[in-house]
């Protein structure tokens, strides 16, 4: 069931955002009084249709491949490669008989609604929920590092003071960003009383890419009351209840929940001795963890409080925010492909596909996450629609470019050998992208 929702999620926001995206350009064609032939969602390769009607002259429909979608306006060199009208005489009607800089917009339509449907989804998220936080300045006990973490020499406890010399004031914001995140980042960090300049290796977004954020810091917490015990796992066996809080593995003081998990995992399948405070009492358990290092208890989370901030916007307020997060995601895909073109970030680590944006949504119904994900895909999407790769929006943006520039169109013998080229660009994208998801999934 939960593969059905994750399918479901990404069919809904990739269906959304094509139709937008495709409106734009079909908006924009009949402003200027061009005919558009079809209008679909999905591509009808070889002819095959799962649905279609005709209104007033325009054929809509869904075809069966979920790649995309398209508009075929009439006069228009495209990916349907029906360049038989072309033999005729210009009509009045057609996309080659109007002014450059009408084709210029109709090009931009689909681009101009997926960012101003990645600005609008963005502000009414902030709008409605705010902004959380954790401040970092507050975080008394430092972060604890996952696997990227201590790979780039972060230990459990520093107090990260300085990312390139400003403070960070959030932790989310200012140390999960792409900025830390992509590498080249100098972070400086108290440890044991002193400042430690630690420089981020330029490549560490490839560790990031293969292991996820999460696996850089985390806030460190101190171990909380035990809300739940897993029946008939090894801590319900040695006597643990809720209610009680652990203070020492084998005889050896823990304050922080990491000391708790690497102990376990240290001690898989061995004996372990638990001291835990009972009502005011120190009680003393034994029992042997588990083959995966665990005992089964499950933490208060109210117990482990972090110093959380709330901001409430205004429904105007939220607008600059929202566009800000917006445009972010321009961003940090042009930081990206900077990356990968100077070979600091492997393309199969940066790049995913409809599988790994699926993956992206889960196995649940999060209206936040979902939501934030069609504002963070219209952007990217706005984003590689642009890059000047012929079948692409931003192919045609260059070539209506050069003909205002030059002040005659290129030939149509050339458009029809670009858009062919930018096909196969395409196609072999798509194979990469779908192999590298397929790949990663079976690691």
């Amino acid at each position: 069931m939960g593969v059905l929702v994750m399918i479901g999620q990404v069919l809904l926001g990739l269906s959304l955002l094509i139709v937008l995206h495709e409106l734009g350009h079909f908006l924009a064609a009949r402003a200027f009084g061009i005919k558009v032939e079809k209008f679909y969602l999905f591509f009808d390769a070889w002819g095959v249709k799962l649905f279609k009607f005709n209104y007033k002259g325009c054929e809509y429909g869904i075809g069966w491949l979920p790649l995309g979608g398209y508009v075929k306006i009439s006069g228009m060199v495209d990916e349907s490669m029906d360049t038989e009208q072309l033999k005729q005489d210009p009509q009045p009607w057609e996309f080659r008989s109007k002014p450059a800089w009408q084709r210029l917009i109709v090009m931009l339509g689909g681009i101009i609604v997926n960012v101003i449907v990645g600005v609008f989804v963005f502000w009414m998220l902030t709008f409605h929920y705010g902004v959380t936080d954790i401040d970092n300045t507050k975080l008394v006990d430092g972060v604890v590092p996952g696997i990227v973490g201590r790979a780039v020499g972060i230990e459990a406890g520093d107090r990260i003071l300085k990312v390139n010399g400003q403070v960070p004031q959030h932790f989310a914001q200012d140390l999960l960003n792409t900025d830390v995140l992509f590498g080249g980042a100098t972070l400086t960090v108290e440890r044991n009383g002193q400042s430690i300049d630690l420089m981020m290796p330029a490549d560490m977004g490839n560790m990031v890419a293969e292991h996820k954020a999460n696996e850089f810091i985390q806030p460190r917490r101190r171990i909380a009351r035990i809300d739940e015990v897993v029946a008939d796992l090894p801590a319900a066996k040695m006597g643990i209840l809720a209610g009680d809080s652990i203070v020492s593995l084998n005889n050896k003081p823990v304050l922080f929940q990491d000391e708790v998990t690497n102990t376990l995992t240290a001690q898989a399948n061995k004996p372990v001795q638990v001291g835990v405070i009972r009502d005011g009492q120190s009680v003393e358990l034994a029992g042997k963890v588990s083959a995966e290092g665990t005992i089964g208890v499950l933490y208060s989370v109210a117990g482990s409080s972090l110093p959380i901030v709330r901001y409430d916007y205004g429904f105007w307020e939220a607008l600059p925010l929202g566009s800000q997060k917006a445009f972010g995601v321009i961003t940090d895909n042009i930081k990206g492909f900077g990356k990968i073109f100077r070979g600091d970030l492997k393309a199969d680590k940066a790049l995913s596909g409809p599988v790994g944006i699926a993956t992206m949504f889960g196995t649940e119904v999060d209206w936040a996450r979902f939501w934030s994900l069609v504002g963070l895909i219209s952007m990217a999407l706005a984003f590689m629609n642009l890059l000047p790769i012929p079948a692409l929006d931003g192919g045609h943006v260059v070539f209506l470019l050069v003909e205002m520039i030059q002040g005659k169109p290129l030939s149509d013998a050339f458009l029809e050998k670009a858009q062919m080229v930018g096909f196969f660009i395409l196609v072999a994208l798509m194979i990469f992208v779908f192999g590298n998801d397929i790949f990663k999934l079976t690691q």
